[in-house]
This record gives structure tokens, C-alpha cells and sequence, in this order.
């Protein structure tokens, strides 16, 4: 786990919480800002892309969401990256990621036709989730934060869902404009151009801050490291725990992830206008910062299992009331907010928990151990809720798995061990 810093360890609570956000706050916005602008924001943008596709090149939506769900096996380099953030540093996986961000988006805005083009781009953006997510800024954040670690991991991974409120009336209008590709290509020049210099100030910003009593906190490695304990990443995959935080992750992402990218459509289906069912990525949005922030703040407080598993079946109650057909748009707004809750608390668990589980020590390389398995879950929801829609006509089968996966998914969280930390070898953390 991350060492406590000497502030923590003093008789001043009140000081110690301080502390932590004068030293952390600069990785915090970092990890909003990748999180805001990654390879999640397609995902959850990519309903606003279909109808330009469909028209340009005939595909249907099965053929898009299968072809985009088949390109996430490139997620399988996730561990690798981890080895290198934990061994070589992170600012590297940093620039390599963003820059290879913009060059997905590019190719996607120059495609011809052929759907191998429309895979490419999109492996490519899957290539860049592991330097925009928390195997990267959750390690920073976690070596920073202790005492308000699950409300910091929270509002930095609700920089996709600030993004995802934000982006849909902006990206549509350029889609407006200047067509889908128009879309993408406005998407890539905010990756390099725009991104990418605000993340390096920042965490320029961080390694330049107050004198850390923590020095674990220092993503530029400057100051002398103290021991970071932990587990390896082979004895995190031994523990049944790490599968069960997987597994969970896996169940959550196949709902949420296929139903926002087919949410407008849906909301096309069920009678709403264009505009009116855009506002649907709205609530999805904002139901995700919700989840991320309240999560975060109960369960630096409370034992998170039993929090994350309430969280879970509040969404499964969403998406069985979306199942059951029911339309008119305040309604559809409700139950996208609440069917979004567990999206948003998942994204802070992830992190949270692989850190409170398995420690500092090498934290990226478990976090991207895990990362393919989970987004093999993304896999699923993304080509299975188009795939069914495209064999029964509409989304209410795969509303109704949706709703399955996340009561399995509070089941895990549930059932899940909280045994203390072993404290095992430690090592000096390397340079970031």
C-alpha cells in the first residue's frame, strides 16, 4: 500500500486532508483531462457517429459495433505497458499514449470505406487506453492520496464523464458541419494539440509543488523514494480476490459500455427526436460523475463491497425498467441516470481496490493484468447489444442480459475478501 505520509501521521486530520490535495490536486486534473479526451470518450460518443456511417458506407450497426468490439483484443498489451510504467516510469507511457490517441482519431477521419480501416483506427485507440486510464494516474493518485484516495481516483476518472456531458452538443455540431469526419478529426487535434501540453504542465506543476513529507507522491522520482510494499503482479493473478475484481469489472463494462453505445439509437426506437435522444448521452454523463463522486466519498468511509454492490443493483433495476419497454423522455432520462450509476462507480472501484488489495509495488502492471480481461466484458456489451438488436429487432434482450450481468457483478463485490495486506518484500519505487 502507499506509505503514510508524515502529515498523515500527525495529530492534525484536518491538516493531513489538506495536505494531501495541495500536493495532489495537479494529478488529479492530469488524470482528468486523459480520462476526458481517451479512448472512452469514442466509446460513448461513437452512437453519434453510427447514422453518418450507416449513410456513407451501408454498414449496419451490427457490422460497426463488431468490428469495434473485435478491435479491443489490442487491450491485450495492457500488462506489458504496466511492466514498463512500473519499471521504466510513467511520464513516457504518458506522451506515447496521447500521441498515439490523435494518430487514432486521424485515421479514423480518413477512412474509404473498407470496415479493416474502421478496425485499425479504433485498435488503435483500444492501444492508448493503458496510458489514459488508472493503471497510469491511479498509481500517481494512489501514492499521493491516503486518507481521500477513493474521492481523489473519483474525480479524476470523472474527466470522461465531465467530457461526455460537454462533447455531444459540440462534437455534433462539428458532425453537423463538417460531417463525421469532421468528428474525429476535431477529436485528434484536442488529444495532441490541446491535452497532451495541459497534462505534461501539470504533472510539471506537481514535481515543482510544496516539499512533500511523502515523497511517493512525486511523479517526476526526484526526491529519494521510500519503500513502496505490495504484492507482485504474479502473486496478485494467485489470489482469488484479484479475479473477483476483475470478474466484476468485466460483468459492469459488458452492460454499461453496450448500452451507451447504442443509446441513441435507443432513444431514436422509443420516440424521441434527434436532439432529445442526444440528451440521453447527457444523463448517462452526469449519472457517471454522480456514481464516481458518491462512491468515492462513501467508501473512504465505509467498507466499499457492499457500497459497490448496491450500486450495482440500482443500475440492474435501471436497465430491467428499460427492458420493459417503457419510453417518453423523462422517463428514458431517469432510467439512463440511474442505469449509469454503476458505470461511473466502477471506474473509481478499480483502482481503489487494486490499490487497498494488492498495494503500490506493482500496481500498474496488476491493474494492466487485469484490463484486458475486463474489457473483454466491453467486447461483449459493445458487439452483443448491436448484434441482438440486429437478430430481434430491438434492445430489450440485451437490456435484460445487461440487467443479469450487473446482479452477478454485486454478487462479487459482495462476496469479496478484505483481508489485510501481506507484507511482503518491498522495493524502491523508480523514477515517473
Amino acid at each position: 500500500m502507499a506509505s503514510v505520509s508524515g502529515s498523515d501521521r500527525s495529530g492534525d486530520p484536518g491538516a493531513a486532508r489538506t495536505g494531501e490535495w495541495r500536493r495532489g490536486w495537479p494529478l488529479v486534473a492530469a488524470g482528468m483531462l486523459a480520462a476526458a479526451i481517451g479512448p472512452g470518450l469514442f466509446q460513448n460518443l461513437s452512437s453519434l457517429f453510427t447514422p453518418g456511417l450507416e449513410a456513407s458506407f451501408g454498414w449496419t450497426r451490427g457490422q460497426i459495433s463488431t468490428a469495434a468490439g473485435l478491435a479491443l483484443v489490442a487491450a491485450a498489451v495492457a500488462p506489458f505497458v504496466g511492466r514498463v510504467a512500473d519499471r521504466v516510469g510513467l511520464r513516457p507511457v504518458i506522451v506515447a499514449t496521447m500521441l498515439l490517441l490523435g494518430a487514432g482519431y486521424a485515421a479514423l477521419a480518413t477512412m474509404s470505406g473498407a470496415m479493416w480501416q474502421y478496425q485499425l483506427g479504433v485498435v488503435a485507440l483500444v492501444l492508448a487506453v493503458p496510458g489514459t486510464s488508472s493503471l497510469v494516474y491511479g498509481k500517481l493518485i494512489a501514492g499521493a492520496f491516503v486518507r481521500h484516495r477513493g474521492l481523489a481516483l473519483a474525480v479524476s476518472t470523472a474527466g470522461l464523464s465531465v467530457a461526455t456531458i460537454l462533447a455531444p452538443p459540440v462534437i455534433g455540431a462539428v458532425i453537423a458541419a463538417r460531417g463525421w469526419r469532421g468528428g474525429f478529426a476535431a477529436l485528434s487535434v484536442v488529444a495532441v494539440a490541446v491535452a497532451l501540453p495541459l497534462i505534461l504542465l501539470a504533472l510539471r506543476r506537481a514535481a515543482a509543488g510544496p516539499t512533500r513529507p511523502d515523497p511517493a507522491s512525486d511523479p517526476s522520482g526526484a526526491a529519494a523514494e521510500p519503500p513502496v510494499t505490495g504484492v507482485t503482479a504474479a502473486e496478485a493473478r494467485r489470489d482469488r480476490r484479484f479475479w473477483q475484481v476483475v470478474l466484476s469489472a468485466a460483468l459492469v463494462n459488458g452492460a454499461t459500455t453496450g448500452l451507451v453505445t447504442q443509446i441513441v439509437p435507443l432513444g431514436l426506437e422509443r420516440g424521441l427526436g434527434a436532439g432529445q435522444a442526444a440528451l440521453l448521452l447527457t444523463a448517462f454523463g452526469a449519472s457517471a460523475i454522480a456514481g464516481r463522486l458518491l462512491i468515492g466519498l462513501l467508501i473512504d468511509r465505509l467498507r466499499p463491497q457492499p457500497v459497490a454492490a448496491g450500486f450495482a443493483l440500482v443500475s440492474a433495476l435501471a436497465f430491467a425498467l428499460l427492458a420493459a419497454g417503457i419510453g417518453g423522455l423523462a422517463p428514458l432520462l431517469l432510467l439512463v441516470f440511474l442505469a449509469g450509476l454503476m458505470n461511473g462507480a466502477e471506474n473509481d472501484l478499480l483502482p481503489f481496490l487494486t490499490a487497498r488489495l494488492f498495494g503500490l509495488r506493482a500496481y500498474a502492471e496488476i491493474f494492466g493484468t487485469g484490463m484486458p480481461v475486463a474489457l473483454v466484458g466491453t467486447g461483449i456489451g459493445v458487439v452483443g447489444f448491436g448484434r441482438l438488436h440486429d437478430a430481434y429487432g430491438d434492445y430489450r434482450l440485451a437490456l435484460l442480459v445487461g440487467a443479469g450481468a450487473l446482479v452477478a457483478a454485486g454478487l462479487c463485490f459482495l462476496t469479496l475478501g478484505d483481508r489485510a495486506l501481506p507484507e511482503l518484500r518491498t522495493v524502491a519505487a523508480p523514477p515517473d
